[in-house]
């Protein structure tokens, strides 16, 4: 992929947006653990409106169709309807009316207050957007007021908004906004507009059907696999299944010698199959004879990659948190210590890699389905050696991005290939490719040190250390050594523990990576929470009551918790089941993402060791709620995906490539493995919290501690390895 902008400044926390005439100057509260970075790039064209262009985010038609420009991606998570519900609230329209749309490549008004570059990813989207667009729609609305106010000759004030139409009630006169869209879109927009009082709200808050499943439902929706051009052909491709390696030679005839194959392309590190169909591109890469030429890594297995791991976290680490001095009292008293180990894991989305390109004429189209729009202009752009503005994307809905499509790797290669073909030609990934040849979750080594005195922990000194995502991702964002998304949930803990010193130990291999859906938590709050059920258990407290007593002064955490208890019904007995097996539940504490969410879980655990979840209870505080439904959706769509994590995941690599290629090999939960998952929402009118992972996090330890409290064992590499929890091991 194409690095990321290093023309930067830092930015605090509390980031600004400016989004064009509309947001420039609007201060936007976020609170997050990535230090945004104000990135300078080139804008892309302006996207053709639909009607009269109100802002960057509303266009309306003479027929009072409202398109919003969404810049944040919908590949699932449900924005498409929440963050309309934001707009149609403000503006006071109908959310049927309302037209989603995503944005193109344009920094200017579409990057991301978090990221800063345009992005969608970390359970930002509603933390970051909703309160622009709340305002985007409330400037809309005031300018479409003003416009009628001026063609009626009456006070603005004298006038009300209602599902679409401005009217006088004294005169009994009324106006379409489509029949003012023209005149308001000259307007200046007003600097400051009010917002409305939430007791008014129609839509935020309340849990209207998703806008998009209609389509889905009939399999109308177009997603980028299913972008189909005039006289388009189809490939596939291979890389060296050995990392890093290079194309040795090929013999194309058995190929070519494929009905419907039309060509072979073949580079340095990669061979595709053109055809006048997927199938056949399939069928005549599979006949394809190449020799790969395997290179420094041909020896790298996973052994190698734990113990070089193991040895890089013996320390020092550069400091991501220190207070008071944590080292001087860990070194006498009631000492706990333990580590905790993370796989390298796939996302495995439902969609696979893909993208359309056409280049002709010094310029190049694509369309894809893509979590970072302007990467995959700049990536394509460099990979043809053209500007990016000779370079345009049509971005789609995404079949699941978990965070596979913050790269552009796919883009680029579907590029390369298209680059030598006349006409359009569809890129598709095999499911073997698109598992094989990714970039993975980092693997991480976590090690915690604590002292307890009197059942309080007093010092507190956890190392993070594995790959980092964020130096190559973002540059500027990865400083003093520390990646702030690996020591997400490390650096900031909701319990009381004393003096701590928190550090990041960068340790990179030959293995690429990236995020994966909940990120650094994945880790940092896996090892905490089993680290303290780890020091109940030892200690003879119950796991719950020895949390609780870490949490007086933080109540949002407690609440969860307690919520959480309550409706598991915990301090009674697991139930147990006809096929007997050894039972247990186990407790799990978050705060990320801007939210807070407890998880208790129930598992079976047979004498063969096999793990089964019967039960998952989660509650969440998030803050404010746009959709609850999208919420609760959300929260057990991320707890499946923790589940497939913590009972199957991983991926491995025996000399220098993945072992795996497909579900029979990369689990994931299937439908008769999913246990009963109860959502409750704690209301809050705290600043709203991202959501699409946490549910992720918090389920795979909450797992882990039922294991351990079923069969007094608790495992420290994940995934679960039934040989160390079957009867008698």
């Amino acid at each position: 992929m194409p690095p990321a902008p290093d023309a930067a400044i830092g930015l605090s926390r509390r980031a600004v947006l400016q989004g064009g005439a509309l947001a420039a100057g609007l201060l936007v509260a976020i609170e997050l653990p990535w230090s945004a970075a104000r990135a300078a790039m080139a804008s892309a064209p302006e996207p053709v409106p639909t009607g009269q262009r109100l802002n960057a985010f509303i266009h309306i038609a003479p027929d009072d169709r409202v398109t919003f420009t969404l810049p944040a991606v919908e590949m699932g998570q449900g924005v498409y309807t929440s963050q309309s519900q934001c707009i149609a609230e403000e503006l006071d329209v109908a959310l049927d009316k309302v037209i989603a749309a995503h944005a193109p490549p344009d920094q200017a008004n579409y990057g991301s207050p978090v990221f800063v570059v345009q992005a969608t990813g970390g359970s930002t989207t509603t933390m970051a957007w909703s309160e622009p667009l709340r305002k985007a729609g409330a400037t809309a609305r005031a300018l479409l007021v003003a416009a009628a106010a001026a063609r009626l000759r009456v006070d603005p004030a004298s006038l009300t908004t209602e599902n679409g139409m401005i009217t006088h009630a004294s005169s009994g006169r009324s106006l379409r906004y489509g029949e003012v869209a023209d005149a308001a879109s000259r307007l200046k927009p007003p600097a400051e507009v009010a917002l409305k009082d939430p007791a008014r709200f129609r839509l935020i808050g309340k849990p209207v059907h998703r806008i998009d499943t209609p389509d889905k439902a009939i399999g109308k929706t177009v997603y980028g696999i299913d972008v189909m051009l005039p006289g388009m052909k189809f490939a596939t491709l291979r890389s060296s299944p050995v990392l890093g390696g290079k194309v040795g030679s090929v013999d194309q005839a058995p190929a070519l010698a494929v009905p419907g194959v039309k060509q072979v392309v073949v580079l340095d590190d990669l061979v595709a199959v053109v055809a006048d169909s997927t199938w056949s591109a399939m069928q005549g890469l599979d006949a394809l004879a190449i020799d790969w030429a395997h290179g420094a890594n041909a020896g790298l297995d996973q052994a190698k990659l734990w113990s070089d791991l193991e040895k890089a976290s013996q320390g020092p680490g550069a400091v991501a948190k220190k207070e008071g001095d944590a080292p001087a009292k860990l070194k006498d008293g009631t000492l706990f210590d333990a580590s905790y180990e993370l796989p390298y894991l796939a996302h495995a989305p439902m969609e696979l890699t893909n993208c359309t390109v056409h280049v002709q004429g010094g310029a190049c189209e694509l369309w894809t389905g893509t979590q970072v729009p302007g990467f995959a202009q700049a990536g394509a752009a460099t990979a043809l050696g053209i500007t990016p503005d000779k370079v345009t994307v049509n971005n789609h809905l995404i079949g699941g991005g978990f965070g596979r499509r913050l790269e552009v790797d796919g883009v680029i290669k579907a590029v390369r290939i298209a680059a030598k073909v006349d006409g359009p030609v569809k890129v598709i990934w095999s499911r073997e490719e698109d598992i094989r040849q990714q970039l993975y979750r980092p693997l991480y080594h976590e090690h915690i040190k604590a002292r307890l005195e009197n059942g309080r922990i007093t010092a507190w000194h956890h190392r993070v250390t594995g790959g980092s995502v964020m130096a190559h991702w973002l540059p500027p964002v990865f400083k003093d050594g520390v990646d702030i998304d690996a020591v997400d949930g490390a650096a900031e803990v909701p319990y009381a523990v004393g003096d701590r010193l928190v550090e990041y130990i960068r340790h990179e291999s030959a293995v690429p990576v990236q995020f994966w859906r909940g990120v650094g938590p994945n880790g940092s709050i896996f090892a905490i929470e089993c680290f303290m059920d780890l020091i109940a258990r030892k200690t003879g407290v119950d796991p719950l009551a020895f949390r609780r007593g870490l949490l007086e002064k933080n109540q949002r955490a407690l609440g969860v918790l307690n919520l959480a208890a309550d409706k598991a019904g915990w301090g009674t007995p697991a139930p147990s089941l006809p096929s007997g097996g050894r039972r247990g539940r186990g407790v799990a504490l978050m705060n990320a993402f801007g939210s807070y969410l407890a998880a208790i879980a129930d598992v079976a655990v047979s004498d063969e060791g096999d793990v089964g979840v019967t039960r998952l209870v989660i509650a969440a505080d998030v803050g404010k709620v746009i959709n609850p439904d999208i919420l609760e959706a959300q929260i057990q769509g991320g707890a499946a995906f923790g589940l497939s994590a913590v009972l199957f995941g991983k991926i491995t690599f025996a000399g220098g490539a993945v072992e795996q290629g497909n579900f029979n090999d990369y689990r994931i939960i299937r439908i008769d493995e999913m246990p009963v998952i109860e959502v409750h929402i704690v209301p809050s009118s705290e600043n709203s919290g991202g959501i699409g992972e946490p549910g992720t996090v918090v389920t795979q330890p909450a797992v882990a501690n039922a294991v351990y409290a079923a069969t007094g064992v608790q495992l420290t590499r994940m995934p679960i390895d039934r040989a160390l929890i079957a009867k008698g091991a």
